[in-house]
Order: C-alpha cells, then structure tokens, then sequence
C-alpha cells in the first residue's frame, strides 16, 4: 500500500456561503457534528461507484471547512483502502469563489495511482461540485 495525495481548486460563480448551504447529504447517524455518518447517492455520470457513505471529522462554519473520511463505498477496497478529504470555500473578490480540495488516500496497491486515475478520482468530486454549481445558477433564489 502506498499513501498519497490530491488537490484541486475548482473556480465558481457563486459565492461560498449559497455553496455551503447547498451541501446537502442524507444523515444515517448523529447530529451533522464530528462522528457523523453520512451517505451521498451520485448518478451515472460516476462510473466507479453509485454511493459513499463518510465520516463527518471536522466542521468549521465560520471558514467553510469541512473534513469528512470516506467509510464505506466510493472507491474503498477498489482503488484505495481509505480516503479522507478537506474542502474549503473561499470568496473571490469577483462575489464567487474557490473551492479548496484537499484529499489523502492509501492505495490498496503498491504503487501511486496514474495520472489518469487520479484525474478520475478528482473528476468525480468535481462533477458533484459543478451539479451543485449549476443548480444554484439556474436557481439563484435558492440557498439565498
């Protein structure tokens, strides 16, 4: 097994505080606090996986930083043995914004993954991201 890590900075025309209200994940355990066990459901549009379920680590609202572990789904025990993730919203001077996305994995191989697996695992979070995204352009009233 080997560790790594990813980045990525996706740009938005919308401002973080409607991305961070938008956010919205089923809870199957806990209060939305740190040790809370959350599931996202994705579409056809992710290849690999259909769902995942994390782990809430950290919140802090005050900066729109999230921490979450992935626990179950995803790409566990295919591509990766874990995963954890830290995405920050950030403003623009512009009235949009940055999202800030930090994640570590450990590979269930002995090798780093290719870049073209790393583009496909950063794609997925950037496709969740620019559906939310196009939501909140085509409905600027919501998340207000």
């Amino acid at each position: 097994m080997v560790a790594g890590t990813v980045y990525n900075e996706i740009m938005s025309q919308v401002s973080p505080a409607r991305l961070w209200k938008a956010i919205s994940i089923t809870i199957l355990e806990g209060d939305g606090g740190p040790g809370t066990i959350r599931q996202s459901n994705f579409t056809d549009a992710i290849k690999d996986f259909s769902y995942w379920k994390d782990r809430v680590d950290a919140i802090d609202e005050e900066n729109r930083v999230f921490k979450y572990s992935v626990i179950e789904g995803g790409l566990i025990g295919k591509k990766v043995k874990s995963t954890s993730f830290e995405l920050k919203f950030e403003a623009r001077k512009d009235g949009g914004s940055i999202c800030k996305l930090n994640g570590e994995y450990e590979t269930t191989e002995d090798s780093l993954p290719t870049k073209a697996e790393t583009k496909e695992m950063m794609g997925s979070m950037v496709s969740m991201f620019k559906a939310i995204e196009g939501y909140l352009v085509a409905n600027p009233a919501a998340y207000a």
